[in-house]
């Protein structure tokens, strides 16, 4: 596997998102961390890829033209297709991590939707 150099741009994208993270996730309970650090990790590599993959596709749009022989083919881009699973997985990781969360953090109240308190005042 090639070495990436410490100053490309994607690895500083990726430190530069897991730094935000770990601001956000710094109350977690010890005994969640390592759960924490590798969702943190794997969600910051994705979102640096996500935006990647967004600007690829703002600039060569969502259909592909594929040559077969005499003819070609339009299609769906790979990279629209790489886009939709990667944010998927995206959301799934980050919707674990925030359940990691300790409901009376500032950072947990920030993301408080107010659903659990419209349900306990339905008790």
């Amino acid at each position: 596997m090639p070495e990436v150099p410490e100053n490309h741009e994607k690895l500083k994208k990726i430190r530069k998102e897991k730094t935000r993270l770990n601001k956000l996730f710094a109350e977690v309970d010890e005994k969640k961390r390592k759960v924490v650090d590798g969702l943190i990790e794997e969600c910051a590599f994705m979102r640096a890829e996500l935006t990647e993959l967004r600007e690829f596709i703002i600039v060569n749009g969502v259909v592909d033209e594929m040559p077969q022989g005499n003819y070609s083919i339009i299609r769906e881009s790979p990279y629209v297709r790489t886009y939709h699973t990667m944010i998927q997985r995206y959301t799934t990781a980050m919707k674990e991590l925030l359940a990691l969360l300790p409901k009376n953090t500032p950072a947990a109240s920030m993301l408080d939707d107010g659903f659990d308190d419209f349900v306990d005042s339905r008790e």
